[in-house]
């Protein structure tokens, strides 16, 4: 007998045509280059979101770290500029005071002498507190532009070239153009938009303040003679922006300095000196004046304090979280190039 495997031998496969064979290894061709395509593209988009996202995130943290150290900048120069000038000008009160009401109670010798020793025990605390500020004024001005006034000011980019000499008020520019610190146009006044937008830069021929400067928050200083009270067209106006924190903290020291000169006769008599008659009766004859001078010190600092806190929520405001379509890809690019309400820090342009 023949084996089995003789009987039923396995079938051997026809060989496809040759056209079919072809048509077939394209179609897997075909499926492994899609399916790699397919893999390309996912991969591709998942790096891209991922990538975004990260670089959104690490923007955020830029964002809030530089919102924090701008408002704790912020609120130290603030700080430290009104604890100063807050202790000068009551000193300056309590001794100017002091030496009003020795005058008006001499009859009253327990009273005299109370009041007396209350001026002398202040004085030395007087001059160590005018000596500091006087020491720390410029700095304080400073202090109070890069901390207060650039932090504040959303249309400033730091990449602008600007002239190192930009900004050219000083206590010695106030002395050399006779700055008047009682005169109403020269008090901080904050006026309309529209008035400052036609006032936001100096007249090249200088004027004397008139009734519509006050509807506006700048000043034009001009360089006015001390002995004929003409101004001198020589001389270009200056500008005083009462917008600018610097600037009320340079007026508000050189009017301290100018109460300080007025109330001579009030610190002889506090440094324990004999106070001749004729100090005395001048005194007198002007007292009401130099009390106007030192309400008017009181009314400096607390516009130069409302203008700080103005400032301080600019900054909180300009470091607002932005919106939802802010954080979504493109849309939030897209954004970026008509409006900088998506980027709260200015990026610096090359």
């Amino acid at each position: 007998m023949q084996p089995d495997d003789l009987q039923n031998p396995v079938p051997v496969p026809a060989a496809p045509a040759q056209g079919t064979g072809f048509w077939k290894r394209i179609q897997a061709w075909d499926s492994r280059l899609s399916i790699a395509k397919g893999l390309t593209a996912v991969t591709l988009l998942t790096s891209f979101l991922g990538g975004y996202f990260q670089y959104l995130n690490s923007y955020e943290d830029k964002v809030s770290t530089q919102a924090k150290a701008d408002m704790a900048d912020a609120t130290g120069a603030f700080v430290d500029i009104s604890n100063s000038f807050a202790e000068a000008h009551m000193l300056q009160q309590l001794i100017y005071f002091d030496y009003a009401d020795a005058l008006a109670d001499l009859s009253d010798s327990g009273s005299n002498a109370m009041i007396t020793a209350a001026a002398q025990e202040v004085f030395p605390n007087y001059l160590k507190t005018r000596i500091a500020l006087r020491l720390n004024s410029n700095v304080f001005a400073r202090k109070a532009e890069i901390y207060m006034d650039w932090p504040s000011n959303r249309g400033r980019d730091p990449a602008t070239a600007d002239a190192l000499y930009q900004d050219p008020l000083t206590e010695t520019l106030l002395r050399d153009y006779n700055f008047d610190c009682s005169a109403p146009v020269n008090s901080p006044h904050y006026g309309t938009a529209n008035a400052d937008a036609q006032g936001s830069a100096p007249p090249n021929i200088c004027t004397t303040g008139t009734a519509d400067d006050l509807k506006k928050s700048t000043v034009n200083l001009c360089a006015v003679d001390r002995a004929t009270g003409k101004i001198n067209p020589a001389k270009p106006a200056i500008m005083i922006d009462w917008h600018s924190a610097k600037h009320h903290v340079v007026t508000m020291h050189y009017c301290f300095e100018m109460v300080h000169s007025e109330i001579e006769t009030a610190r002889i008599w506090a440094s324990k000196n004999e106070v001749s008659d004729k100090r005395k009766a001048e005194f007198l004859a002007r007292q009401d004046r130099y009390s106007t001078h030192l309400y008017e010190q009181v009314v400096r600092q607390n516009a130069f304090m409302s203008l700080a806190m103005s400032e301080l929520e600019r900054i909180r405001v300009k470091y607002r979280p932005s919106g939802f379509f802010c954080h979504v890809p493109l849309v939030r690019d897209a954004i970026g190039l008509f409006s900088g309400r998506c980027t709260p820090i200015r990026t610096s342009q090359g």
